[in-house]
C-alpha cells in the first residue's frame, strides 16, 4: 500500500478530486467554469508539450483545437440527421484526437523543418490561413456564425444522455484525467527526454546520431492529437463550435496560460489555466478592462519570473526538503512583500479604472463606484489619492523585495551547509 501511494499517490489524489468537485461546487455557474477547465486544461498540457518541452513557439496551435471541435461538430449532425452510423459521444475525443493528429502529422512535417523564430512564423502564417479558411469555406465551417449540434442524439451505455451538465463534466473530467496521465507519462519516456534533448541543445542531440526534426515532428504531431480531443470536448459542452476557436485569440490564451502556469513543468499549465480561466469568468464580469490586467500579469512573469508559477513553487523544494523550519523565516518576508505589492497593485488598478471610466463614458459622467467607493472622476482629489497609494506601494516594495532576496539567500546558504554537512 506504501509503495502504491508513493507511486500513484497523486494521480489516485486527482482522481478524487475529479470525482468530488461537483459535490464541493454544486452550482450551475461553477460546474460551466469545472467544465472549461478540464477542456482548456488538456489543451495547454498539450501545448506545453510542444513549447515547454521540445522548445517549440507556436502561434497556431488553436488550429488543431478548432479543427477537432468542428469534425465533431459535423459528426453529430450526422448521426442526428441518420446520414452517419451511430458512434458513442462517449468516444467523440478519439475523433478529435484523430483529426488533430492527421493535421499534426501533416502541417508538422512542413513547419518543423525549421526552428525557432521561423517555426514561429511559419505556425502563425498557417493559424491566420485556417482562420481566413473559416469565413471562406461556408460550407463546411458556417463562417462567423459557426456551428451549432446537440449532443443528445442516442442511447449512451448506463442510460447517460449528456443532457444534464454533470454528465458531460464527468465525461470531460474523465478524458482530463486520461489524457493527463499520457502526456505525463510520454514526458518520462526516451522520447520525452530527447525532446528536452532537442530544445536544449538541438546540435549536441544530432552529433550523437538522432534527427532532431523529426524528434520535432513526432512532439509536435501528438501535441496536436491532444489539443484536437480537448477540441472534441470543447464542441460537446458548448454544442457549438466557431471560427473562434481556431483564431490567434485562442492561440494566445494557450499561451498565456501556460507561460503563467509555468512553460517546463507539467503542473504549469493546470496552474494558469485554473487561474486564467477563473479571472476570465470573475473578473470578466468586475471590469471590461480586465484583460489589460492580464496583459500586466503576464509581462512580469515574463520579465520576473521566467518560471512561471510552478517555477516559483518548485524552487523552494529544496528549502522544504531540507528543513521546513526555513520556510518560516521566509514567511515574514513574503508576507510585506505581498502587502506592499497589493498597495500598489491598488493604486495601478484605481488609475487604470478611472482613465478607462472616462474613455467608455466620455465627459458628461462623472460618478463611477472603485473599490465600493463612490468617487467623481472630475475632482482632483481621487487621482492625488491613487497616485499616493501607488508611491506608498513603490517605496514599500523598494524596502521589502530585498529583505525578501536576503531571506531567501540565507536559506539557500543554510540548505547548502546541512546538504554539505
Amino acid at each position: 500500500m506504501k509503495a502504491l501511494l508513493r507511486n500513484y499517490g497523486v494521480w489516485i489524489a486527482a482522481a478524487i478530486l475529479f470525482a468530488i468537485l461537483p459535490v464541493v461546487f454544486t452550482s450551475g455557474f461553477a460546474l460551466t467554469l469545472l467544465c472549461k477547465m478540464g477542456v482548456l486544461i488538456i489543451f495547454a498540457i498539450a501545448y506545453n508539450m510542444l513549447l515547454g518541452q521540445g522548445g517549440m513557439l507556436s502561434f497556431g496551435h488553436a488550429i488543431y483545437f478548432g479543427l477537432g471541435g468542428y469534425c465533431s461538430i459535423h459528426i453529430l449532425n450526422g448521426m442526428a440527421d441518420g446520414g452517419l452510423p451511430y458512434f458513442p459521444v462517449s468516444l467523440f475525443p478519439l475523433i478529435g484526437a484523430f483529426v488533430g493528429l492527421l493535421m499534426g502529422v501533416t502541417i508538422g512535417y512542413v513547419s518543423t523543418r525549421r526552428a525557432g523564430t521561423t517555426f514561429a512564423m511559419i505556425s502563425l502564417g498557417f493559424g491566420e490561413m485556417v482562420t481566413a479558411m473559416t469565413l471562406i469555406f461556408v460550407a463546411f465551417f458556417n463562417g462567423e456564425d459557426g456551428i451549432q449540434a446537440d449532443r443528445w442524439i442516442g442511447p449512451e451505455p448506463f442510460g447517460i444522455t449528456y443532457g444534464p451538465q454533470i454528465q458531460v463534466y464527468y465525461l470531460i473530467a474523465v478524458w482530463c484525467f486520461i489524457a493527463m496521465v499520457a502526456m505525463y507519462a510520454i514526458t518520462k519516456t526516451p522520447f520525452g527526454r530527447m525532446s528536452n534533448a532537442v530544445r536544449d541543445n538541438p546540435e549536441r542531440a544530432e552529433f550523437v546520431g538522432y534527427n532532431t526534426q523529426r524528434v520535432r515532428w513526432l512532439a509536435f504531431s501528438l501535441s496536436a492529437m491532444f489539443a484536437g480531443a480537448a477540441g472534441s470536448l470543447h464542441a460537446i459542452n458548448y454544442e457549438n463550435i466557431g471560427f473562434e476557436s481556431v483564431s490567434a485569440i485562442q492561440s494566445g490564451a494557450v499561451l498565456f496560460m501556460v507561460y503563467i502556469g509555468g512553460i517546463g513543468h507539467f503542473l504549469g499549465p493546470i496552474i494558469g489555466t485554473v487561474l486564467l480561466v477563473f479571472l476570465d469568468s470573475i473578473l470578466s464580469d468586475i471590469t471590461e478592462a480586465w484583460v489589460l490586467y492580464l496583459g500586466i500579469v503576464f509581462v512580469a512573469i515574463v520579465m520576473f519570473t521566467p518560471g512561471g508559477l510552478a517555477g516559483l513553487i518548485v524552487m523552494h523544494e529544496p528549502v522544504w526538503r531540507t528543513d521546513i523550519r526555513l520556510l518560516r523565516g521566509l514567511a515574514i518576508p513574503y508576507f510585506l512583500a505581498a502587502v506592499s505589492s497589493v498597495i500598489f497593485a491598488i493604486g495601478v488598478i484605481g488609475i487604470i479604472e478611472m482613465i478607462y471610466f472616462i474613455t467608455v463614458t466620455g465627459i458628461g459622467e462623472v460618478d463611477m463606484t472603485l473599490f465600493g467607493v463612490a468617487i467623481s472622476v472630475n475632482e482632483v482629489l481621487p487621482w492625488l489619492a491613487y497616485v499616493g497609494i501607488m508611491g506608498v506601494g513603490v517605496q514599500l516594495c523598494r524596502v521589502t523585495y530585498p529583505r525578501v532576496v536576503a531571506s531567501w539567500n540565507h536559506a539557500m546558504v543554510a540548505v547548502k551547509a546541512k546538504i554539505a554537512g
